[in-house]
C-alpha cells in the first residue's frame, strides 16, 4: 500500500474521497475541482521557475536522488522524489478496524509513504560537527491558508526527516498572488500527521468503503455527483446540510439513519410563555418533515416588514482576495422593476463601484436593502470601513445599517422542503431556473478567472446575467417569506399560485393522551363540552341524585371548628423601653389577641389557642412602641411552633405550600390559606438571613470549603444555585448566571483549600485548590469504554488507578493526615514521568495525558494538607438536598422565592451536618446554630448529673409548654 500526498490530502477532507481515489473509482467530473487542480499545477510550475531564476545556476538541482540528500552540495532542489516505509507508532500492536458493513478484523500491511517535494532549501553546515539544515517548500496558489495546507507541508517534512534520519523542524509555504512566504514549525504537527497516516492506512486496508457522509468539501470534489446520487438513494441524513456531524451521530445511536425516519420524530409542542419572545431553535426533524411532505412548514411567528422601497442586492466577489467586483441591484417601485449592475475590473476599481452603488441608493426614496446570507452583510461593513460612509445622506445610512438578511428570517422558523437553506435550492423548488445549468458561486469564480486571463466579453456577460438572476430569485423568495410573515395575507389564499404551507404549531399531536376536540360541524364542540366530567357532575347528576346534592352542600360549607381557648395570659407592662431603656411612657390601649399555635406533647401535636391581653405603650423619649409578646410570630395571629412546623415541612420534607395548608386546616382546624403559609415562610427567611451570613463567615475563616453549582428553571429561564459546604456548615446562594462573581464575593478572604470540580471559574480563586479526583476517574473510565481497543488509554488509566488505589488504602488506615499521605508524592512524580515517556500517543491517549498534566498541581493537594478529602462528595451531598427541594418548587417560584428557600435550606442542612434537629432549632427561636448546639450539650450534661425529682437520667421532660 502506498500513501501519496494526493491520498493524504483527500483523507483530510473526506475519508470517502480518499478511498475512492485509492481504488481507482472513475471521476464523475467537477468543473471547479478540475479548475483547482489546473490552477495549482500552473502556480507550482511558475513558482519553481521563480525560485530557480533567483538562485545561482550551479547551486540548483532538479529531481535529485533521495539517497544523495545527505551528501548534496546544492542549495536549492525542486521536484524531489522521496519514499519511505511507514511503521505504526504502535509497532507491537495490531491495527484493528471494524466497519459497520463488515465484521472482519483487518490488519494493514507495510505502508509505503511517498511524496514529490515541490522544493528543498539547503543551508550548509555552519561548522564541524553541525549537519546541514533542510527546509521543505510547498506551493499553494490561494492567498489564504488553512489547517489542511499546513498538515500537507508537515507530511512533506515527516517524509524528508525519515529520509535524512533527523527531525526537520521548520518548513515554508509560498502562496498567493504576491508569492508570500510563510514559515511553519512543522515539528509541532508531526504527531497529528502520524495519527492521520495510521488512520489512512487502516482505511485503505479495508476492502469496504467508509460510511458515505456528505460535507462542505463536496462542492470541490470530483466525486460529488456520484456521492450525492447514492446519498439520495439511501435517503441519508447527511443530505441535511444544517445537521452537524455530532448531531448526526446522536441520531444514529437512536436508530435514525434516514431523512424519512427523522421526519417521523417531529412533534408539535406548545411553547412556554416565557420563551415566546426568544429566538426559535432549529428543528432538524421539522426540516425532514417538510422534505417528506414537500410542503413549507412554519413554526413560531416569523417577523419581516419592508417599510419603504425594496432593493434586492446580490454581490459577487473573490473571498480568497477579499475583492468584490460585481454588485447587482434590483429595485421594485410600484409595478415596475429596474435592474442595475456595477462592475469592477480590478481591486483599484472597488472604490468606484461602491460610490456608484451609493449614488443609485441616493436616488431611491426610503430604500430597504434585502439580501440573502452574511456575504452581503460583510460586504456592506467592509466597504464602509475602507471607503467611508456617505455624507449628508441619512436615509442611505439607515438603509445600510438596517438591511434585511432574508436567511436570518427563514432560519429556524420557515422550513422549505429542500435539503439546505441555500438560495439556489429554495428558488429552484419555487420554480425559478437559471439560464446557465452550472450556475453556482464556485462557477462564478471560474468565470471571473477566465475573464481576467482573456478579457473576453462572454465570461463577463455570464457573470452579470448570473448576478441579475440571483436578484430575481431573491425577490421571489422574499415575496413568499413576506407573505408567510403576514398571516392576514397568508400563502394559502385562493388568488395567485402559492405553494402549500403548514403551520407546525397547529399540527395534531398523535402522542397526546387527551387531544383537544376541534370540529368544523357547528354545535359539535358545544356538545363535546357538555360531556365533561365536572360539567355533568355539577350540572346534571346533582339534580337527579340526592346524595350528590347533599355531598356538594357539605363541601361548600367551610370546616369551622370551635376555637376553645386553652389558656389566658395577662402580660405585665414592661418596666423600661426596649430601645432606649428609659422608664415611663404613654399607655395607648389594652389589646386582646388569640394566638393560634401548635403544642408539642410526648404523644404528638395538637392545636392550641391562647388568649393574650397586653398593653401597648409608646415611649415619650424615642417614640418606640412596646413589642407584642414573643410568642406571636412577626405580629401575626400565629405562634412560633406553627411557623416552625410550616418551615420544617416545606424545607426538610419538601412538601408544597398548598399541601401544608390543606393538612393544617384539615388536622388542626385552622382556616388559613396559601398566602399565610407563604408569608410565614418569607418572614422565616428574613429572620434567619443573619444566620446564613454567620454560617458563611464561619466557613470563610476555616481551612476547607467544598463548592459546587447546579441549575434551576424559573419561568422559562435558567438560573443557578451555588453551594458552599464544610463538614459542619452548608450555605446556598442564588445567581442569575454561572459566572464566578458571586463565588468570589462570597468567599472573599478565604485562605484555605477549595475543593471543587473542573469548572474553570473555580480556578479564579486565589487559594490552594483540590479538584475532585472522583470526577476525573469517571471521565477516564468513559475514555476506556469509548476506546476499547486503545491500549495506550488503558495503560494510562490503569496506572492512575494503581496510584489512587494505594492512596485510598492509606486514607482508610490513617484518615486524612498529611504526615501519612506525603509519602505518595514520590509515586505521583513517578506516574507523571511514566505517562510523559509515551511517544506518538493516539488522540484519546493524548487527551487523557493532557488533562492529567494540566491539573497536576490541583489533583493531589490533599496529600499536603490535613483534613482535605480527595473528592467533592460533601458539596454533592448538599446539592442532592437542594435537588429534592427543586422537584417541588421548580418552575413555580420566583428569584426572590428561591432565595428565601435557600436561606432556610442553609439553616436546615447546617443543623443536619452539626447533628441537630432542624425543627427543634426553629422552635427555640435561636439564630446562632453553634450557640444552640452548645446549649443543648450543656443541657444534656446537666440532665445526666442532676436527675431532678428522682427521675432517671434518660427520662423525657414534659415538652407541652411553649418555647
Amino acid at each position: 500500500m502506498t500513501i501519496t500526498p494526493s491520498l493524504f490530502e483527500a483523507f483530510l477532507k473526506c475519508p470517502t474521497k480518499c478511498w475512492l481515489r485509492f481504488t481507482g473509482e472513475p471521476r464523475a467530473g467537477n468543473t471547479y475541482a478540475e479548475w483547482l487542480q489546473s490552477e495549482q499545477e500552473s502556480y507550482r510550475a511558475d513558482a519553481a521557475k521563480r525560485l530557480i531564476a533567483n538562485a545561482p545556476a550551479d547551486a540548483c538541482a532538479v529531481a535529485p536522488i533521495a539517497e544523495n540528500l545527505k551528501t548534496a552540495k546544492w542549495l536549492l532542489a525542486v521536484d524531489v522524489p522521496v519514499r519511505i516505509e511507514f511503521g505504526s507508532s504502535r509497532s507491537n500492536e495490531a491495527q484493528l478496524c471494524m466497519t459497520e458493513h463488515s465484521q472482519s478484523l483487518v490488519t494493514p500491511a507495510t505502508t509505503i509513504v511517498e511524496s514529490r517535494l515541490h522544493a528543498i532549501e539547503r543551508i550548509p553546515s555552519e561548522g564541524r560537527g553541525r549537519a546541514a539544515q533542510y527546509t521543505p517548500i510547498r506551493y499553494i496558489f490561494t492567498n489564504k491558508l488553512g489547517k489542511h495546507d499546513k498538515l500537507l507541508l508537515a507530511f512533506d517534512a515527516l517524509v524528508l526527516s525519515q529520509v535524512l534520519g533527523r527531525e526537520v523542524s521548520l518548513s515554508k509555504i509560498i502562496h498567493g498572488d504576491n508569492h508570500a512566504t510563510l514559515k511553519v514549525k512543522t515539528s509541532t504537527l508531526t504527531s497529528q500527521v502520524r495519527r492521520r497516516l495510521n488512520k489512512t492506512a487502516i482505511l485503505l486496508s479495508n476492502p469496504n468503503p467508509p460510511d458515505l457522509v456528505l460535507n462542505r468539501h463536496c462542492v470541490e470534489c470530483e466525486f460529488q455527483a456520484r456521492c450525492r446520487q447514492r446519498a439520495i438513494e439511501k435517503d441519508d441524513l447527511s443530505l441535511l446540510t444544517s445537521l452537524s456531524e455530532k448531531e448526526r451521530k446522536e441520531f444514529n445511536t437512536k436508530g435514525i439513519f434516514t431523512v424519512t425516519q427523522l421526519s417521523y420524530t417531529s412533534r408539535p409542542r406548545r411553547r412556554p410563555k416565557g420563551l415566546k419572545q426568544r429566538r426559535e431553535r432549529y428543528h432538524h426533524s421539522l426540516k425532514a418533515l417538510a422534505v417528506r411532505e414537500n410542503k413549507i412548514h412554519i413554526i413560531g411567528t416569523a417577523k419581516m416588514r419592508i417599510e419603504g422601497t425594496p432593493v434586492y442586492i446580490d454581490v459577487e466577489g473573490l473571498p480568497d482576495r477579499d475583492f468584490y467586483y460585481l454588485v447587482g441591484v434590483r429595485i421594485k417601485t410600484g409595478g415596475s422593476v429596474v435592474q442595475h449592475s456595477f462592475w469592477a475590473d480590478s481591486p483599484s476599481d472597488e472604490g468606484r463601484l461602491w460610490q456608484e452603488f451609493l449614488s443609485k441608493l441616493a436616488e431611491i426614496k426610503n430604500p430597504v436593502l434585502v439580501h440573502y446570507g452574511s456575504f452581503e452583510t460583510i460586504f456592506l461593513k467592509r466597504m464602509q470601513q475602507k471607503y467611508g460612509n456617505p455624507s449628508n445622506a441619512r436615509n442611505i445610512m439607515t438603509s445600510l445599517e438596517s438591511s434585511i438578511n432574508l436567511l436570518s428570517v427563514i432560519f429556524a422558523q420557515i422550513y422549505f422542503p429542500t435539503y439546505s437553506n441555500g438560495l439556489k435550492d429554495i428558488a429552484r423548488w419555487l420554480g425559478f431556473n437559471w439560464s446557465a445549468e452550472d450556475a453556482s458561486g464556485v462557477q462564478s469564480i471560474i468565470w471571473r478567472s477566465e475573464w481576467e486571463q482573456t478579457s473576453a466579453p462572454l465570461p463577463k456577460e455570464k457573470l452579470i446575467t448570473y448576478n441579475s438572476e440571483d436578484c430575481v430569485a431573491l425577490e421571489i423568495v422574499a415575496r413568499i417569506v413576506l407573505e408567510a410573515c403576514q398571516p392576514n395575507e397568508g400563502l394559502n389564499s385562493e388568488h395567485g399560485n402559492h405553494p402549500e404551507v403548514v403551520v407546525a404549531d397547529n399540527l395534531d399531536s398523535k402522542v397526546t393522551m387527551w387531544p383537544k376536540f376541534n370540529s368544523a360541524i357547528e354545535g359539535f364542540e358545544a356538545i363535546n363540552k357538555a360531556a365533561r366530567w365536572d360539567y355533568q357532575r355539577d350540572r346534571i347528576y346533582i339534580r337527579t341524585d340526592g346524595e350528590l346534592r347533599r355531598a356538594k352542600k357539605k363541601m361548600k360549607r367551610r370546616v369551622k371548628r370551635p376555637t376553645r381557648v386553652g389558656k389566658v395570659v395577662i402580660c405585665d407592662r414592661p418596666p423600661t423601653c426596649v430601645r432606649c431603656q428609659n422608664k415611663g411612657g404613654l399607655m395607648l390601649r389594652t389589646i386582646t389577641k388569640r394566638l393560634h399555635d401548635l403544642r408539642f406533647t410526648r404523644s404528638g401535636i395538637t392545636g392550641w389557642v391562647v388568649k393574650y391581653q397586653f398593653q401597648v405603650f409608646r415611649c415619650k423619649y424615642c417614640s418606640e412602641f412596646t413589642p407584642w409578646p414573643k410568642e406571636f410570630w412577626e405580629r401575626t395571629m400565629y405562634g412560633r411552633n406553627l411557623a416552625a412546623f410550616i418551615i420544617f415541612e416545606t424545607i426538610e420534607l419538601c412538601v408544597s405550600q398548598r399541601s401544608v395548608t390543606q393538612s393544617l386546616n384539615r388536622l388542626f382546624g385552622f382556616q388559613m390559606d396559601e398566602n399565610v403559609v407563604h408569608r410565614l415562610k418569607a418572614s422565616g427567611a428574613e429572620y434567619y438571613e443573619e444566620t446564613r451570613k454567620g454560617i458563611l463567615a464561619t466557613m470563610v475563616k476555616g481551612n476547607l470549603i467544598h463548592a459546587d453549582e447546579t441549575r434551576i428553571k424559573l419561568h422559562g429561564k435558567i438560573a443557578y444555585v451555588w453551594v458552599f459546604a464544610t463538614f459542619r456548615e452548608v450555605a446556598y446562594f442564588y445567581s442569575e448566571t454561572r459566572e464566578g462573581s458571586l463565588m468570589q464575593s462570597a468567599l472573599d478572604g478565604f485562605k484555605g483549600v477549595l475543593v471543587s470540580d473542573f469548572y474553570a471559574v473555580y480556578d479564579s480563586m486565589p487559594c490552594p485548590q483540590q479538584k475532585c479526583v472522583l470526577h476525573l476517574m469517571r471521565d477516564l473510565n468513559d475514555a476506556v469504554l469509548d476506546n476499547p481497543y486503545d491500549e495506550e488509554v488503558k495503560g494510562i488509566v490503569t496506572a492512575f488507578a494503581e496510584l489512587l488505589g494505594g492512596i485510598v488504602k492509606t486514607i482508610d488506615q490513617w484518615a486524612l493526615k498529611s504526615r501519612f499521605l506525603r509519602k505518595h508524592l514520590i509515586n505521583v512524580a513517578r506516574f507523571y514521568r511514566r505517562i510523559s515517556k509515551t511517544e506518538h500517543p493516539s488522540d484519546s491517549a493524548l487527551k487523557c495525558r493532557t488533562r492529567l498534566e494540566k491539573d497536576r498541581d490541583k489533583l493531589f493537594t490533599f496529600l499536603k494538607h490535613d483534613g482535605v478529602p480527595w473528592n467533592n462528595n460533601n458539596a454533592e451531598h448538599a446539592i442532592k438536598a437542594f435537588a429534592r427541594l427543586r422537584r417541588a418548587i421548580e418552575g413555580l417560584s420566583t428569584p426572590k422565592g428561591i432565595e428565601e428557600y435557600l436561606i432556610l435550606l442553609s439553616v436546615c442542612q447546617t443543623c443536619k451536618y452539626s447533628g441537630l434537629d432542624f425543627l427543634d432549632f426553629l422552635r427555640s427561636g435561636e439564630k446562632d446554630i453553634h450557640g444552640f448546639a452548645e446549649s443543648r450539650r450543656g443541657r444534656r450534661r446537666r440532665t445526666h448529673t442532676s436527675q431532678p425529682n428522682g427521675l432517671p437520667a434518660n427520662a423525657i421532660p414534659n415538652s407541652g409548654d411553649q418555647l
